[in-house]
């Protein structure tokens, strides 16, 4: 069966040596595989990121998402930790940075290993796995600024996806982003969804847009299956 996988909560070494909770799915075959380091949305470690999670494993991947609230509340439901890390404004980047290098580690360690890695976010996940684009919005709790101008530093192919009707990032931000982008001459792809607002690949929220969602894990598929399969 080529879907074979299995599923389990490991610890990995994080920013500064911590050792934080983590979700991984694999295949069961000897691969080799791509990696794929999940980066949850600002809800948290939750069932819909550990879905995500799965579902790389089951077309062929080793997948991890790091549990990025973990230090804020070990142990608590996703709601509570999330809330826990919007108090304190939420994950710092440097700490993000040593946390997703920690889960590529310990992907490109696994036996069954290519020695490639990608990342992928949703929702404050997107711009932690660019560390992206635009202004958090007026009142946002997050302590998070712009980093557009990171946009030369970017040293991996980098696929976008967004929906047209999304206030965060709003297709102005894309648009910046995609012109430094450009300018810096590096490899990107985007795609806007007409119709489609912030969240369109959450299938247990309103906001579920499945024609968007669809066409987009193509995209993903094609993408990864040129930079990191095999």
């Amino acid at each position: 069966m080529k879907d074979a996988m299995m599923a389990e909560t490991i610890n990995i070494t994080g920013h500064g040596g911590d050792q934080i909770e983590a979700y991984l799915a694999r295949p069961l075959g000897a691969g080799p595989y791509g990696g794929v380091v999940v980066i949850h949305h600002m809800p948290g470690y939750d069932e819909g990121s550990k879905e995500i999670t799965r579902k790389f494993a089951a077309h062929g991947y080793l997948a991890i998402c790091p549990n990025l609230h973990y230090r804020e509340a070990p142990g608590a439901s996703p709601d509570d930790a999330a809330a826990a890390s919007r108090a304190q404004g939420g994950v710092p980047d440097d700490r993000l940075v040593g946390d997703v290098a920690g889960a590529v580690a310990y992907l490109r360690a696994m036996p069954a290993s290519n020695g490639k890695a990608g990342t992928i976010g949703y929702c404050s996940g997107g711009r932690q796995a660019f560390l992206a684009i635009g202004k958090p919005p007026e009142g946002m709790p997050l302590k998070v600024g712009p980093i557009v101008h990171l946009a030369k530093d970017l040293s991996c192919p980098l696929l976008g996806l967004f929906g047209a009707d999304d206030s965060y990032p709003a297709p102005a931000e894309v648009a910046e982003l995609d012109k430094a982008l450009t300018e810096a001459g590096k490899e990107h792809e985007f795609h806007s969804y007409e119709g489609a607002g912030h969240a369109f690949f959450a299938v247990n929220r309103p906001s579920y847009r499945p024609e968007a969602a669809v066409d987009g894990w193509q995209k993903i598929w094609d993408f990864y299956g040129r930079y990191l399969a095999g």
